[in-house]
Order: C-alpha cells, then structure tokens, then sequence
C-alpha cells in the first residue's frame, strides 16, 4: 500500500470551517479598499530573483536566507515571491501604470519564506498589500493608515491592536546617520551578535530591529534617526501625526521602528497585538519614495503597507469576534420519485436565479423520505424543499422549516420564492 501523502510543512490546507472565516475577512478589506478608490491587481507568484534582490536588500533576512529560489530549464533563476511590493512595482513599470500619473492599487495572495513554521509564521502565507504611486504628500501616509484603523474598527479588532510610527528620513539623512550609527556600534563591537557585526557596515540600520535580548541595552542608548532628520522631513512626519491626532486614531511614536526591508524612507508604521505570542505585528507599510528609481524606472514617490491574513484571522479566531459566520445552505431541496428528480434540478436553478444569495442546496442521493430529511437537518439548512410526484402535479414545493417550530407550507413558485428571499434578508 502506497504512503499517504501530506502537505509539504508550513504550507496548510484551508478546510471550510476556516475558509468561512477568510471569506469574511476579504469581502471586509475589498468593500474598504472599494470605498477609498483602490483597483486590483493580480500578479505572478513567481519573479526573477534580481527582483527582490534588487528591491529587498542582498544583506537581509529574507534574501540571504528565507527566499525559494532555484533555476529553471534554461538556467534562470527564479524565487517564489516573499512579498508584493517589488512585484507591483515592476508590474506598474513593466505595463506603463505610473507614467506621468497617479495610481492606487491593491492586491491579495500568497507569499513564501523558508522560516521555521509556528503559529502565525508560516513558508506559505497570505498577504493583503496596498501600494500608491505619484503621490508625495504626507496625507497619502495618514490616508494609508487611517484605512487600516477603519478596518480594524469594522472587524470589531481595535481594543486589540496598536498602532506605532517612525520616520526613516530621506536617502541623505540615512547616510549621515548611518555613519553616526556605525561608529556608535564599532565602539562596542565586543557587544554585538555575529549578525550584526555582519551587517555593521552593509546595513547598520538593521540592528536595531535585533530582537536579541542581550543587545537591547547597547540598542536603547543609540542615536536616533529622528533627532537626524531635516526640517522638511520633520514637517512631513508632523502633518502625517497631526491628521491621525484629527482622526482620533491613537500612536505611539516608536523611534527603533525601521522595519525589515531597505526600500523604505520618510513615513513607516506597525500595527501590533499583544494576543498572539511573538508574531505581533498584524500590518506593516511606510514610503518607499526610491523604489519606482530604483528597479528601472522614472523617479516615482510610492508608499503602501501589506497585512497578514493568517495572523489576522487567528486574532479575530482566539477573540472569537466571529461566532455569527455561518455559510450553510439556507434551503435544502428534497426530490422524490423519477419525475420530480427530473424536473426538480430545472425548479432549484430558477429558485437561484429569483433569490439572488440564496444558498440551495439539492439532495442528489435519492433513496427514502426519511433519509433524505435526515441529511437536510445535518446540513444545517434553516428549510427544507420538497418536491415529490404529487407536488409536480398540484404545481406546489412544500417548505418545511428545520430549526424552528412552524408548520409546513405547501406553497405555488411564486410565493415560494417571496418565502425563500424572506429567510435570507
């Protein structure tokens, strides 16, 4: 007998008791993402690697060490996507998106990192990603989260979560600082883990995001970038605070926020959750105004941010916010002689095409009454249809309701379907 086989670790099956949660999750984010304006797009899961190597950063976590990348027959090398950004932006370049113009898009599928499976931190995971071109204003910074604080409102999540912002100034201020930072870490270089002597002189900037307990002394008394920023970039980060001060939306200024990868500058932000062990953060962005420049093309202001889906179904999961969801049939169609099997699969497409929403589902075991009524209750359909000879006759579907108490209806197709778009309103 030949091994069953299973799913390859940290990539995991959606059965529909979760899918029914994820299903509400998406119809929440594309009616917000809706509202404000931004269009869908859709890209390919996997890019050529200079992609991300050009974008992410080589002297990173997830380049030099979480990417799935291998050759193809012709000897290119390839990586499954380990995030959205860089492939939105060569999608917005490659197809003349944000030419002299403005756009705001989003997008929603899986991403892949080699990391040791744990709840919420998976090899295949979800993302929903927003990103904005052509806009250098800070209010598109506060607009961004400001959307996300809708959501979390709609999703009933804002007790749970906070927000925390930063900003990582332009390109030239990093490099002052990072040479201000450099020299700080070389003065105690006997402090430092093996990772960031590495990246001391690559990617200093990267240390402080060390999760390393023993560093984070050494880590608190650094220089901060904030006290390095010029006077535009202050008054950006200022007005993107003052619009979330407008907003009521509450913040916390968290000046080690420089989040993991090297595209960011100006504006970053997290939104984090005490509720989920140590994969905290729910939702990550920030502007990337070099990117666009960056993987080819015009110089082009961006920002944008990107959520993981299974971190945030977990939260709305263990807060069990979501008892209500419910995806069974709302009506279960019973058949029962040759003639009403015939004609009652034509009776179930019209009752769908009149009930828009309508959930029917049709018995297509046949056998006895008594069988039959014992898989519409298991169902959880709220009515069960009955159509037998005798019906097919008179012209008339007997409804007979399965979770309460009323009596049986014998009812003509029309007020049928009156019936049927009561039980769903």
């Amino acid at each position: 007998m030949s091994k069953t086989l299973s799913a390859i670790r940290g990539m995991n099956d959606l059965l529909p008791e979760q899918t029914v949660v994820w299903r509400h999750f998406e119809s929440v984010i594309r009616n917000l993402l809706d509202s404000h304006g931004y269009q869908e797009v859709r890209m390919p899961v996997v890019e050529k690697t200079e992609l991300f190597k050009r974008s992410i950063g080589e002297v990173t976590d997830i380049v030099e060490k979480e990417m799935y990348t291998f050759e193809d027959r012709n000897g290119e090398s390839l990586t499954l996507r380990p995030e959205g950004t860089a492939g939105c932006v060569r999608a917005a370049l490659q197809h003349g998106l944000i030419h002299n113009q403005t756009q705001r898009l989003w997008y929603a599928g899986q991403m892949y990192r080699y990391e040791r499976p744990q709840k919420g931190r998976y090899r295949q995971f979800h993302q929903v990603g927003v990103e904005a071109f052509g806009i250098a204003d800070a209010s598109l910074d506060a607009e961004l989260i400001l959307m996300t604080a809708n959501l979390w409102k709609k999703l009933g999540l804002t007790p749970f979560v906070r927000l925390e912002i930063n900003s990582l100034g332009d390109a030239e201020e990093r490099k002052l600082y990072r040479e201000k930072l450099i020299a700080y870490f070389e003065a105690s270089l006997e402090l430092l883990d093996e990772d960031s002597k590495r990246r001391l002189h690559s990617n200093p900037l990267r240390i402080l995001d060390s999760k390393n307990p023993e560093m984070q002394v050494l880590i608190e008394a650094a220089p901060r970038l904030m006290d390095h920023l010029g006077e535009e970039t202050k008054a950006h980060f200022e007005k993107v605070c003052k619009s979330l001060d407008a907003a009521g939306v509450e913040y916390q200024v968290n000046t080690r926020l420089v989040r993991g990868l090297d595209y960011y500058n100006r504006t970053v932000f997290e939104w984090v959750t005490d509720h989920l062990g140590a994969q905290g953060t729910v939702c990550g962005g920030g502007r990337y105004d070099g990117l666009v420049e960056q993987l080819g093309g015009k110089p082009t202001c961006g920002a944008g941010f990107a959520m993981g889906v299974e971190r945030l179904v977990a939260l709305l999961q263990d807060l069990e916010l979501l008892t209500n969801l419910d995806d069974n049939p709302h009506a279960y169609l019973m058949r029962l002689g040759e003639q009403a099997e015939i004609h009652g699969l034509a009776l179930a497409n019209r009752l769908r095409d009149a009930v828009p929403g309508l959930r029917l589902l049709t018995d297509c075991q046949g056998g006895a009454f008594k069988k039959q009524f014992k898989r519409a209750d298991k169902s959880g359909a709220q009515v069960a249809l009955v159509v037998g000879e005798d019906e097919i006759s008179s012209g008339q579907v007997q409804l007979k309701p399965l979770r309460t108490t009323q009596d049986q209806q014998a009812l003509d197709e029309t007020a049928l379907i009156q019936q049927l778009k009561q039980l769903i309103a």
